[in-house]
């Protein structure tokens, strides 16, 4: 049975089972190096192009959009200082920060920190400086998940490195939609560079924006979130303009640095002429091996 089903998922691997899109354009020509994926009309809803998007999988450094919408919420103040500490540290197993410890920054640019660079420590001290906790803070991120219909999704953490944090593509789509009405999460995730004044000590740090399409303003972006696990891949959400249309774009576990940005491309190339370009054979190898895994977990859990 087994054997039966990974057979199957690689059938449909190479060969998706979707429908030509009212533009014309065949999803059957669009190529991409991420393993799961989904493009969404904003406006009417009407989805463009979905691979796998069902398909639950850890979701990395995205977990931090929910960690802004959790924060804003709960409407705490912005220009409260939060001082990052020891716990914070732990949280995040000690993942390199240059952040100090004891130093001090207002709330909401630590979230902007959080947003833009993927700060680990930023996120880490918003969740245990929530009322109740990161343990309260946690429950409300999966509180808001359900509430926004993600049926697939949960969450561990405020950062998004643990690989307990997951979700899928359709999940996520409807995260970004929520978020991007946010008009702090719109502006701190789109801010290309800036630079943070810490205080106790006095000391600046420059961060740029994770996302290329931001940073170098390649793109029409109204909300970006970048994320990367060894578990998770190369994941990357977006609300974007492209040629007068506003989508919402999920891309996740592809493979190579790069890889979120080039598939972006072909997405856009697609949408204009229904042509979508090729992924590397190592791409297409790399996903391979990732949907048979998967589809093998799901079949030993079955027989369990």
């Amino acid at each position: 049975m087994i054997k039966i089903m990974l057979s199957l998922a690689l059938t449909l691997f190479i060969s998706p089972a979707m429908a030509t899109d009212k533009g014309g354009r065949n999803p059957a020509n669009l190529q991409l190096a991420s393993v799961s994926a989904v493009v969404i009309d904003a406006d009417s809803g009407e989805v463009l192009y979905k691979k796998y998007a069902n398909m639950v999988k850890p979701i990395a450094s995205l977990t931090k959009v929910m960690t802004a919408m959790v924060v804003l919420d709960a409407k705490l103040p912005l220009k409260e200082a939060i001082r990052f500490s020891n716990d914070d540290r732990k949280a995040i197993n000690y993942y390199h920060s240059r952040i100090r410890v004891d130093s001090e920054l207002p709330r909401g640019e630590v979230l902007r920190l959080a947003l833009m660079s993927s700060e680990n420590l930023a996120a880490a001290a918003l969740g245990r400086n929530y009322p109740g906790g990161l343990p309260a803070f946690v429950a409300r991120m999966n509180a808001k998940a359900r509430a926004l219909g993600m049926k697939n999704t949960h969450f561990v953490d405020s950062s998004g490195l643990s690989d307990k944090n997951v979700s899928t593509a359709e999940d996520l789509a409807k995260l970004v939609a929520a978020a991007a009405k946010y008009r702090e999460i719109a502006t701190y995730s789109t801010t290309s560079v800036y630079t943070a004044n810490f205080s106790r000590p006095r000391y600046r740090l420059a961060y740029v924006n994770t996302n290329p399409l931001v940073r170098y303003q390649r793109w029409d972006v109204a909300m970006s979130k970048t994320g990367y696990l060894d578990e998770a891949g190369r994941c990357l959400v977006m609300k974007t303009n492209v040629d007068g249309k506003e989508l919402l774009i999920v891309m996740l576990d592809s493979f190579g640095k790069t890889s979120p940005m080039g598939d972006a491309g072909r997405i856009k190339r697609w949408l204009a002429s229904g042509n979508g370009g090729t992924v590397a054979r190592a791409a297409k190898d790399y996903q391979k091996r990732k949907i048979a895994s998967h589809l093998a977990s799901r079949a030993t859990a079955s027989i369990r």
